[in-house]
């Protein structure tokens, strides 16, 4: 039987010019190296998934390569490149600081801090979740890290950098790695898709990534799950139904019936969707969701922070000329004040029933308002 290996480990970035949307960095890093500035510690910052561990990887691949591209890419050809490819290299080291957290450990790594490299020029010392060291193993690395032997390269990897003492921070140069847009996780499942021969919709794979709330890890780890489960066929409906997504035409509706102050129906629709497995707590926040993507409509300059399908983009501003701008921001106080207090309830359906009530009945609230606005403004007029 042949071994699988999960795209996120199959397609990981073995060069700077192929990490994924964090040019900021990856352009950095390499100039850095060409012009042999490089600092003596680094700091990677961001969330899960972003690329930082992968970063750290091909940096410390690349000072020690043989013979570097003239973007400052490692060769992966070169003996160095080589053992670091397979996993044999002597010259890195890393340390995963969640397990390995004490002053012990930090002491041990000291102590290999002193030993040249056998190999190549550098030694890169690779510490994940940094933040997970405790007072006493920052205290103990501190003189090393500021003061280390001249082969030696320190690149400290973390979620959480304000967890880091500032003695700690003050002693790396920063990065700080962004969420990755949908645009370019979109692209890059594309260009995996097409390679191992997957057929896809692309509204599917544009889900996917907005699913993975800019983690290209996670958008993997979804993909691979959901090529599972389609064989291989990839299909917005497949991957609404895997990842129990309600479907963004469901809120559409339920917005057409509260235009159309047709609560009966909005309830109607609402049990429909518990009868498929959602609860009440899923659909109020998906709507909450979708309330926002209509403000963020009404603006051109603002659609763009939209992260919906293409397919639902003209849908969303076509929708949202049917509300006032008043409507929608009532509206989404209303439905945030819910969401709140849903999960506390003993009645959750109950409350979602009566604010559909709330919002189909809104409008005439509004014009009151409006009405009344209106008689006063005439008053100070006459």
């Amino acid at each position: 039987m042949e071994n699988f290996i999960v795209s996120a480990r199959k397609y990981r970035p073995s060069t700077f010019s192929t990490v994924v949307g964090q040019e900021h960095v990856t352009d950095t890093l390499r100039n850095a190296i060409i012009t042999k500035q490089l600092a003596h510690a680094y700091l990677f910052c961001g969330p899960r998934g972003v690329g930082k561990t992968t970063c750290a990887r091909i940096l410390a691949k690349a000072v020690n390569c043989y013979h570097l591209t003239p973007e400052g890419d490692p060769c992966n050809e070169c003996d160095s490149c080589k053992a670091f490819n397979e996993n044999r290299s002597l010259n890195i080291f890393e340390l995963d600081a969640a397990s390995n957290n004490s002053v012990e450990d930090i002491r041990s790594l000291i102590d290999s801090v002193r030993v040249a490299p056998q190999m190549g020029t550098k030694s890169v010392y690779i510490i994940d979740e940094v933040h997970m060291l405790s007072t006493a193993a920052f205290n103990a690395f501190l003189k090393t890290l500021e003061e280390p032997p001249p082969h030696a390269l320190f690149i400290l990897a973390t979620t959480e950098k304000h967890k880091i003492l500032p003695t700690i921070l003050s002693r790396c140069q920063k990065f700080d790695f962004k969420r990755i847009k949908v645009d370019y996780i979109t692209q890059h499942l594309k260009k995996i898709a097409e390679k191992e021969n997957i057929h896809y919709e692309l509204d599917a794979l544009q889900l996917i990534a907005i699913k993975a709330d800019g983690g290209l890890r996670d958008a993997l780890s979804i993909f691979d799950q959901i090529v599972n489960f389609s064989k291989k066929n990839i299909t917005l409906k497949i991957v609404h139904e895997n990842l129990s997504i309600l479907d963004e035409d469901i809120y559409f509706e339920t917005m057409n019936y509260l235009h159309q102050r047709n609560y009966k129906n909005a309830i109607l629709l609402f049990n429909q969707i518990l009868d498929k497995g959602f609860d009440a707590y899923s659909f109020i926040s998906g709507l909450l969701v979708h309330i926002r993507n209509l403000i963020v409509s009404k603006n051109p300059d603002t659609m763009k922070l939209m992260e919906v399908t293409d397919i639902h983009k003209k849908n969303y501003l076509n929708q949202s000329q049917m509300f006032s701008e008043s409507y929608l921001i009532n509206a989404f106080q209303l439905i945030s004040d819910v969401e709140q207090k849903i999960r506390l309830t003993q009645a959750p359906n109950l409350s979602v029933e009566l604010l559909l009530i709330k919002l189909a009945n809104l409008w005439n609230a509004i014009e009151l308002i409006l009405e009344n606005e209106e008689l006063q403004l005439k008053k100070k007029v006459m």
